[in-house]
């Protein structure tokens, strides 16, 4: 995958007393290069307000996640109607790092870009087709039926944890971690 990371404004503890923090590369490493097996999860905001939470695929391209959505599922309709949305995920490299990366989801509508979104995803084993704005291929179990929408998440805050995979075999720990982005 392609990366153009923006690093953030800062990086904060998020433990009272805690001093040290991770550093962003060590996140953005985890970001970019996901774990085999490793599951992402895309909560977006339900027009009465309540979350939903779904699994999605997504892949972390330019410093930001992309993914892919059905315009019939309920994150597509969420996300047509409300841009503020969370993906969390949790990598299992040792030692394990889970992210929640927040922000706001925005369509890709431009077609160079779309195209080149969706050969990179298709790449990953997906084979997709660009009409215009819109991406058919096979149904993806997690993002509904095609027509597709790209979706960018340029985040405006990243929170690092300790992940709990191997956390009582293995002593290496991340601090907790605030990354915050001069996006809005």
């Amino acid at each position: 995958m392609t990366t153009d990371a923006g690093a953030p404004t800062s990086a904060t503890p998020m433990v009272d007393g805690q001093a040290q923090t991770t550093a962003w590369d060590v996140a953005l490493d985890r970001l970019e290069h996901p774990a085999p097996g490793q599951n992402h999860w895309l909560a977006t905001v339900r027009p009465d307000g309540s979350p939903h939470l779904m699994p999605i695929i997504a892949f972390w391209i330019d410093g930001a996640f992309h993914f892919l959505v059905g315009a019939s599922t309920r994150k597509g309709r969420n996300l047509a109607a409300d841009e503020r949305c969370v993906v969390g995920t949790a990598n299992l490299t040792m030692p394990s790092m889970d992210l929640i990366v927040e922000g706001r989801a925005r369509r890709v509508t431009d077609e160079a870009t779309v195209e080149r979104l969706a050969q990179e995803f298709g790449g990953e084993g997906w084979p997709l087709e660009v009409r215009g704005c819109d991406v058919y291929g096979p149904h993806g179990p997690t993002a509904g039926p095609p027509p597709y929408a790209i979706y960018r998440l340029e985040p405006t805050t990243v929170f690092g944890l300790p992940g709990m995979h191997g956390m009582f075999d293995d002593d290496r720990r991340h601090e907790p971690t605030r990354w915050t982005f001069g996006r809005g």
